[in-house]
């Protein structure tokens, strides 16, 4: 089994394709046309985004680092080199919801930040998360 993608309600899908394309280096992979609707699939990597048409026009204020809760998506989350040189690539252009926040006595260098994307989807982006290392089993001489 394989992780496919992430299905997003849009209150504008060009604007919300555009913020991923823009920020995250997202590309369009395929339109597929309903009528006089449609749904647009964003790739990046292995990465997709499921774009849909919202059926409301009011967008979710985001809070911190996303809803709590049960069954809302918290946040999505990108990893990046340098969170700071993307503050500075992205020079306000979107409202920071958190941070950015240093989680060093967790991982050293460890460190995020969470945005707003236009519909109100909290997206995290951090740097030098890394999982933790195998345990090594301890053999005893006998």
């Amino acid at each position: 089994m394989n992780w496919s993608h992430v299905g997003l309600n849009c209150q504008d899908i060009d604007r919300t394709a555009e913020f991923y394309a823009r920020l995250f280096g997202f590309r369009t992979a395929r339109i597929v046309p309903l009528g006089d609707d449609r749904i647009v699939f964003l790739r990046k990597d292995d990465v997709y985004l499921e774009l849909f048409s919202g059926e409301s026009s009011a967008a979710s204020a985001p809070v911190d680092d996303g809803p709590r809760a049960v069954g809302a998506v918290r946040h999505l989350a990108f990893q990046t080199d340098d969170v700071d040189a993307f503050l500075r690539d992205i020079d306000g252009a979107v409202p920071i919801t958190l941070g950015p926040l240093d989680f060093d006595a967790f991982i050293p260098g460890w460190r995020s930040v969470w945005i707003s994307d236009p519909d109100g989807v909290v997206v995290e982006v951090s740097q030098g998360y890394r999982d933790d290392e195998p345990k090594r089993e301890q053999t005893h001489a006998v």
